[in-house]
């Protein structure tokens, strides 16, 4: 029983020693957590002051911060909300308005910031030492939106001078930060222009720590044309005199963008490129391909490859193109110009393409191919030309909006219509004094040639002085050619260089003897009025002799 009894007190001594011990743990625990949480609270102001007051000396501007929280749970935990930057004020003697004050001389004239963060978060390791500053792995950003004011706003603004080298107990080092949701915005001074926005789906930023230059990753999905782009390259230094400045430079990759959410045509479009310059200023050179492009209109498809040299006003997107070398199925031409944003009533409806374009390895049968429903060209051949291109926005057809304003030739061309082609051979035939030849295998093969100023508005081709030669015969017609329905409307002369009677051969060439006289004019054998009329599918090609008054020998005059 007593050694029972000594079993029982001592068991109870030591419960008594661990409910001790762990109530001494609980705390002492109590006791670190209460230390922690007042460490932390005192922390919050201080740190808040310090991030205050090295993004004021960053940006030489007034910095706002409406929430800040600390807490340390493997080091060093920190929130922040509604965090605000606005432009520099005068970036000679900084002026910074008190919060909620009203503005000072000197101070910005634009009623928003130009950085605001919806809210941020970081980690810190608790190791310091003095004078090194604390690393800041990441920050996560929520909403940033920046709002670069235009280049008048720094207009009276000196030279920034270097900022002064911080002597704070504590400093932080970031080395990355990453923000899903960035909306950009690049304000403009010019009349009449709206500012050029963007939104970046997601924004990586990393610091190499010996530089202000930081690397950048970026993701982004535009409307028009629908797709997405991936770019990557180098950011800075933040030019406080101006951010607008400030350097930029990268790759891009635009994936599969969808040409048809641009009125008018369609495709699927791939782009890869590099880019340099500033915010503001930027310099673009890269290659598209386009395996499938066509006019919605009409659905024929043609692949599209261009190589560009472009520079782009940051603040407007509109863009001066320098050159665009490009292969449009089996023809090469060559594009200079500017692409630029049009508004009405204040909003945007689209771009104004103006372009000189000069075809100097070109194939007719492609550029008519892209305005046929059914891909058949109402001719082929070589095909040079220089013109004025001219593609305003607008709800209609993309070949009824073009304007089109220059000179062309043609080469070897060949008809699609075997009627057409049958008449071209005819004529050939007779004109060289040959009138059985037309009939002939080889004579299906000829070949004619054509050139002559153009223009074209509202889909219809204008042609005042279309010079068309073929063996044995020179005509000159004035006219129209309908895009839509290839509606041709054409009259003229045609000069041979056979007389009526070898045109005719045979007993008719005989009987026609006496008339050769009558139809000779200006060194041709036979010169008559010819029309082109109908359809490209299907076409009237006549002589009008009853033009033609038989009065004079050797003159032939039209009547009115």
């Amino acid at each position: 029983m007593a050694r029972g009894e000594k079993m029982r007190k001592l068991q109870t001594r030591r419960w008594r020693w661990f409910l001790w011990l762990g109530g001494g743990l609980l705390a002492v625990l109590a006791l670190v957590a209460c230390a922690g949480l007042v460490a932390a609270r005192r922390a919050e102001p201080w740190l808040r002051a310090r991030i205050v007051a090295e993004l004021t000396q960053r940006f030489q501007a007034r910095v706002e911060l409406d929430g800040f929280k600390v807490w340390f749970s493997d080091g060093l935990w920190a929130e922040g909300t509604g965090l605000r930057i606005w432009p520099p004020a005068n970036v000679e003697g900084v002026i910074v308005p008190a919060p909620g004050g009203n503005p000072q001389s000197g101070s910005s004239s634009l009623s928003g910031p130009m950085i605001s963060l919806a809210g941020f978060r970081f980690h810190a390791p608790l190791r310091y030492k003095p004078g090194v500053p604390m690393h800041i792995s990441m920050v996560e950003l929520k909403g940033l939106t920046v709002d670069l004011p235009p280049r008048t706003h720094f207009s009276h603004a000196s030279a920034a001078r270097p900022a002064a080298v911080s002597h704070l107990l504590l400093r932080f080092q970031v080395d990355a930060m990453e923000c899903d949701g960035v909306h950009l915005t690049l304000e403009t001074s010019k009349p009449g222009k709206l500012p050029f926005e963007l939104d970046i789906q997601h924004l990586r930023l990393t610091s190499n720590g010996q530089s202000d230059v930081m690397a950048y990753e970026a993701g982004l999905t535009i409307p028009s044309p629908s797709g997405e782009i991936r770019t990557s390259g180098i950011f800075g230094p933040w030019q406080v005199q101006d951010p607008g400045l400030t350097s930029i430079a990268g790759q891009y990759r635009f994936i599969d963008a969808d040409l048809s959410t641009l009125r008018g045509i369609a495709g699927k479009l791939n782009s890869a490129g590099q880019y340099q310059g500033t915010l503001r200023d930027l310099t673009v050179q890269g290659e598209t391909n386009t395996p499938n492009f066509s006019l919605t209109h009409f659905g024929s498809e043609l692949p599209l490859h261009t190589r560009f040299h472009a520079t782009v006003d940051g603040t407007t997107g509109d863009t001066w193109l320098d050159p665009v070398e490009a292969m449009l199925g089996h023809s090469h031409f060559r594009a200079s110009g500017e692409v630029v944003r049009v508004l009405e009533n204040g909003q945007s409806i689209g771009h104004d393409i103006n372009l000189k374009v000069n075809v100097d390895g070109g194939r007719i049968e492609d550029f008519l191919r892209l305005t046929s429903h059914s891909g058949t060209p109402l001719l082929t051949g070589a095909l040079s030309m220089k013109t004025d291109f001219d593609l305003p926005p607008g709800k209609e057809p993309v070949h009824q909006r073009i304007k089109l304003n220059g000179a062309f030739a043609l080469d070897q061309v060949m008809f699609t219509s075997v009627k057409i082609q049958d008449r071209i051979a005819e004529l050939s035939a007779r004109g060289q004094g040959d009138p059985a030849a037309a009939k002939s295998p080889e004579a299906l093969q000829t070949h004619s040639a054509m050139h002559g100023n153009f223009a074209m508005a509202a889909g219809v081709i204008q042609l005042p002085d279309l010079a068309y030669t073929v063996p044995g015969a020179e005509v000159d017609l004035k006219g129209t050619y309908g895009v839509e329905g290839g509606a041709l409307d054409f009259a003229g002369n045609a000069k041979l260089q056979a007389t009526i009677s070898q045109i005719l051969g045979g007993w008719k060439g005989a009987l026609a003897k006496p008339l050769d006289g009558l139809f000779r004019h200006g060194g041709a054998g036979t010169e008559v009025p010819i029309h082109i009329r109908g359809t490209r599918e299907q076409p009237d090609i006549g002589v009008d002799f009853g033009h033609f008054s038989i009065s004079a020998p050797h003159h032939a005059a039209r009547q009115p």
